[in-house]
């Protein structure tokens, strides 16, 4: 049936986007990826150029997608088992490769048990969905990432109090404000928050929680998305755990940035995982990752958790390090932590969206961020550092930006 209606709807909407600066464009389609050579990291060939692209927009911290063994494994567990799972998990879609890949999970997470699922964004609308109860209310940090946001939508908790980012005094008060009868306190937090690389002191917060944990009758529960942490942060790469000294009950994550793989995943008390098999609809009703993937994924956590990952994790660090001291030496604003995102703020549109184009006209991929992604005032080129870039490719970024 035709929609000319809704169409005309719809283009005046996509109209009003363009006119606002917030449409996403077009996406650029990598078409070739050329292994490291002369000095340099790999480069990507892109659609439509002729340019050979190094790429600092890349969420895999430690360069492992092209890792020779995890391509291997993906290979051999798709030969074993078929490319695709065939059936949600609870029916047929459950392989040994999804079991292997989630005992690997708890225990490099040291928890006792650990659930896959389709993606991190799942895993997280899944996980609040199945915890928010009618008596719940929830704390949520005021840049959490979308999915957050909308896993709280989801859910409709009987109340939902956002603090002021990292303000734990602010979730304090917060957490004492709600105390009268809730049943059940959620508060969930990003990790590492990923238009700054920022991160929360989990230290602080179960200060805070165990102040008011005895106000609610079913706990109050710490949720933390650490899919920008786990690989990237921490001495042995356990994310924001393991940096800030602190613990969530609920910790959950990615496999596809750190790991190089596709999927997410949440790590917990056997109870807790045994409740979100049977109460997450993102688990329930969503097939897996392939059998591949997971096979896949799992080499990934083992690398990492490997005197080869160490060695990742050190060359990822020393370079992040490099990058910060080129960008505050060539006069450039930007917030120094140890994460490898990288954020130049700009602090205005067109000079981030002027500068985003010289770095693509020059070979460098790197994001240009605006309002409404970030707030007004805070606009950015956020760059990501990975254990497949060198030196050489550090300098030459350098090198294009002191050219603006």
């Amino acid at each position: 049936m035709p929609n000319e209606r809704l169409d005309l709807i719809l283009a005046a909407e996509l109209v009003e986007l363009a006119q606002a600066g917030t449409t996403k464009g077009d996406e650029l389609v990598v078409i070739e990826v050329i292994p490291p050579r002369d000095g340099f990291g790999p480069r990507y060939r892109l659609a439509g150029s002729d340019l050979e692209y190094l790429r600092m927009n890349s969420n895999g911290y430690l360069g492992l997608s092209l890792h020779p063994a995890v391509i291997a494994a993906e290979e051999s567990a798709s030969r074993r088992f078929g490319a695709g799972p065939g059936a949600v998990r609870f029916i047929s879609g459950t392989y040994r490769t999804h079991v292997d890949l989630e005992e690997r999970l708890a225990r490099f997470h040291r928890r006792e048990a650990a659930i896959i699922y389709s993606s991190a964004y799942a895993a997280v609308l899944s996980t609040l969905s199945a915890l928010i109860t009618p008596d719940t209310v929830v704390l949520s940090d005021e840049l959490n990432h979308n999915c957050i946001i909308n896993g709280i939508r989801m859910a409709r908790p009987a109340d939902r109090k956002v603090y002021p980012h990292l303000d734990y005094d602010g979730l304090d008060s917060a957490l004492g404000d709600v105390a009268d009868g809730a049943a059940r306190a959620v508060v969930v937090t990003d990790g590492v928050f990923s238009m700054r690389g920022d991160f929360v002191d989990l230290s602080a917060i179960d200060d805070v929680v165990r102040r008011h944990d005895p106000s609610f009758p079913e706990n109050v529960v710490v949720v933390v998305d650490d899919s920008h942490g786990v690989g990237a942060l921490g001495a042995t790469g356990r994310g924001t755990e393991e940096e800030s000294r602190g613990q969530a009950d609920v910790l959950i994550g990615t496999l596809g940035k750190a790991f190089g793989v596709n999927g997410g995943y949440v790590t917990g008390t056997g109870t807790m995982v045994r409740f979100l098999h049977e109460k997450g609809p993102m688990y329930i009703y969503s097939n897996p990752i392939t059998p591949g993937e997971a096979a896949a994924a799992e080499m990934a956590v083992s690398i990492l958790d490997s005197p080869e990952g160490a060695e990742l994790l050190s060359h990822v660090a020393a370079l992040t390090q490099r990058f910060e001291s080129g960008l505050i030496d060539a006069g450039f604003e930007t917030i120094p932590g140890p994460h490898p995102i990288v954020p130049l703020l700009v602090r205005d549109t067109e000079r981030t969206a002027a500068l985003a184009a010289h770095l693509h006209e020059n070979g460098v991929l790197a994001t240009g961020l605006n309002f409404p992604v970030v707030p007004r005032g805070e606009e950015e080129i956020r760059f990501q550092v990975n254990a497949d870039h060198t030196v050489a490719d550090i300098d030459y970024v350098l090198g294009v930006l002191a050219a603006f």
